[in-house]
């Protein structure tokens, strides 16, 4: 598990095994949310980099008789 520091100007620096898991670089979007008491950072990609990122996922989905 990586541990950072906030430093006096309230900035944050990301490990580097994080920055390549992501592969995030410099001027990248990230967008900040707080959720159950923790802060989450969410790479904001472009939605053209986002084409075929569900593909295998399993889309068999239980239904309801009267949702058919």
């Amino acid at each position: 598990m990586n541990t950072v520091t906030l430093s006096r100007s309230f900035r944050v620096v990301i490990p580097k095994a994080i920055r390549e898991e992501l592969q995030l670089s410099v001027g990248d979007k990230l967008r900040v949310l707080c959720h159950a008491g923790r802060v989450e950072f969410i790479p904001v990609r472009p939605i053209q980099q986002m084409r075929g990122f569900l593909r295998g996922m399993d889309t068999t989905v239980e239904r309801e008789a009267d949702r058919l």
